[in-house]
């Protein structure tokens, strides 16, 4: 599995956390970016990384802000979801087939982040009824988007 992630400064204390758990458990990443603490827009980092995964190169996303929905609007923008527990995370990913999760530093810790990671990672979606209701989903974006 080929994990996006990216980060903008206010998310970049817990991105070396993220980077340990993905490499301890064999999984092939791209850090997108921010790489510094520099105040930077959370937007182009979000937008990559929804982007890569639209794409199919990659197969999950992981952002992180501070609060995690500046890079949820993002991300939704292309489609994905926003996180702040394990159940929803698992939730998330067997209901509506979410490819793109985020989170807040300033909001949880280290081992919710990790619990969050891989409650999505671990998750297959279950298919069925759900494709019915991700369907209509997609026809409220459409709606909008013109």
């Amino acid at each position: 599995m080929k994990i996006a992630i990216g980060c903008d400064h206010a998310g970049i204390n817990l991105k070396p956390v993220l980077v340990k758990y993905l490499e301890e458990n064999g999984y092939e990443y791209t850090d997108f970016g921010t790489y510094g603490k520099e105040s930077c827009n959370y937007a182009e980092y979000g937008a990559k990384v929804a982007e890569a995964v639209a794409s199919g190169e990659y197969d999950r996303g992981i952002l992180i802000c501070g609060t995690g929905i500046g890079m949820s609007i993002v991300a939704n923008k292309v489609p994905g979801a926003h996180c702040h527990d394990s159940f929803s995370a698992r939730a998330t990913r067997m209901h509506n087939d979410a490819n793109v999760i985020a989170f807040g530093e300033r909001c949880i810790g280290a081992g919710i982040m990790l619990d969050i990671v891989d409650a999505c990672l671990t998750t297959d979606f279950e298919g069925g009824r759900h494709l019915a209701r991700i369907a209509k989903i997609t026809e409220v974006e459409q709606k909008y988007s013109k």
